[in-house]
C-alpha cells in the first residue's frame, strides 16, 4: 500500500512539473506591442525609434562581428603557439631517447671495461703468486 502511494504522488508530481514546464513560453509570453496599432493611427515617433534600434542593432551586430574575428584571429595564434611548443617538445623527447640510448650503450661498454680491468688484476694477482 506504501509503495502505490508513494507511486502516484511521484505520478501526480511529475504530470505538475510538465504542466508547468510546458505553459512557458506559450501564451504567456507577451509579443512586441510596438508593432500593434490603437485607433486605427500609428505616431511617426514610434517608427523613428524602430529605425533607430535597428541602426543600433547593426552597428551592434557589425562590432560584435568584428569581436568575433578578433577571437578568431586569438585562437588561431593560441592553436599556432600550441603546434610550435608540441614540436619543441616532440625534439626534446627524440634528443632525450637518443641521449638515453647512448647513455645505455656507454655503461655497457663501462661495465665491460671494468670487467676486463678485474680480471687483469686477477691475472696479475696470480701471476704474482706464481712467482714467490
Amino acid at each position: 500500500m506504501k509503495s502505490f502511494t508513494k507511486w502516484a504522488l511521484s505520478l501526480s508530481l511529475c504530470v505538475f512539473a510538465t504542466g508547468v514546464a510546458m505553459a512557458d513560453g506559450t501564451a504567456f509570453t507577451p509579443l512586441n506591442f510596438d508593432d500593434t496599432v490603437y485607433n486605427g493611427t500609428t505616431t511617426n515617433s514610434t517608427q523613428a525609434t524602430t529605425i533607430n534600434q535597428m541602426a543600433a542593432e547593426s552597428a551592434g551586430n557589425e562590432s560584435m562581428q568584428s569581436a568575433i574575428l578578433k577571437l578568431d584571429n586569438a585562437q588561431v595564434e593560441v592553436r599556432n603557439e600550441l603546434l610550435n611548443y608540441k614540436t619543441q617538445y616532440a625534439d626534446v623527447d627524440a634528443q632525450y631517447t637518443s641521449y638515453k640510448a647512448q647513455r645505455k650503450a656507454l655503461k655497457t661498454q663501462i661495465k665491460s671495461v671494468e670487467r676486463r680491468i678485474n680480471q687483469i688484476d686477477k691475472a696479475k694477482e696470480k701471476i704474482r703468486k706464481n712467482m714467490i
